[in-house]
């Protein structure tokens, strides 16, 4: 069976998205500052293009969280598609966490989003017959991931730290009991810390 990989930017205080997401400010407040390695800062170096690597590669199905797939909560009450255009950048089904039922919906470039109402073992379990050997990304954010951590499913985590504090947000790590990870890769760069976990094999 494939690895199951994750990819999370974070603040050095642990926070993945700062306060107050909306639609005008999807990350929270300040929350950009997280992600400025891999959308254009000219400070970026050759780690931060590796890390993007890490970060783009192609994989078989993803889970998301619906906060992640956009600001619309309670009934699907617009016509949303998601943050990313006309084209996603997955190019492959991602299963979508929801409390409420909605068809699928097909975007270009292969992309295709699918709603789990049956909560985050169904969705994944749905993202893993589909990938086959290509493997599934837990893409966020960040209660979805806890949930991923929590279920023990995740193979691969890479965090890129970034010298900021948010201060306040979503936080990755609250309520996960342990850390079963141990780093591989480290880069650096004036922009963040590219981590790569890999799960420490039991026994």
């Amino acid at each position: 069976m494939s690895d199951t990989t994750c990819h999370m930017s974070m603040s050095v205080d642990g926070f993945v998205a700062g306060p107050s997401q909306s639609r005008d400010d999807p990350l929270g407040r300040r929350g950009i500052e997280v992600h400025g390695w891999h959308i254009g800062d000219p400070r970026a170096t050759e780690a931060d293009e590796i890390a993007t690597g890490w970060l783009m590669r192609p994989r078989g199905a993803y889970v998301m969280g619906r906060n992640m797939f956009g600001p619309v909560r309670g009934e699907w009450d617009e016509d949303w598609r998601g943050w990313w255009g006309p084209e996603p950048p997955y190019h492959a089904p991602v299963f979508v966490l929801t409390h409420h039922a909605h068809d699928p919906i097909e975007m270009e470039g292969g992309t295709t989003f699918h709603f789990v109402t049956e909560g985050f073992d169904a969705a994944y379990a749905q993202a893993l017959e589909t990938a086959g050997d290509r493997g599934v990304d837990i893409a966020g954010g960040a209660s979805t991931v806890r949930q991923a951590l929590i279920a023990g499913v995740v193979d691969e985590l890479t965090l890129d730290i970034a010298p900021t504090l948010l201060g306040d947000g979503e936080r990755l790590f609250d309520g996960v009991g342990s850390f079963d990870f141990e780093p591989v890769e480290v880069l650096h760069s004036p922009l963040a810390t590219h981590i790569r976990y890999r799960r420490v094999a039991a026994g």
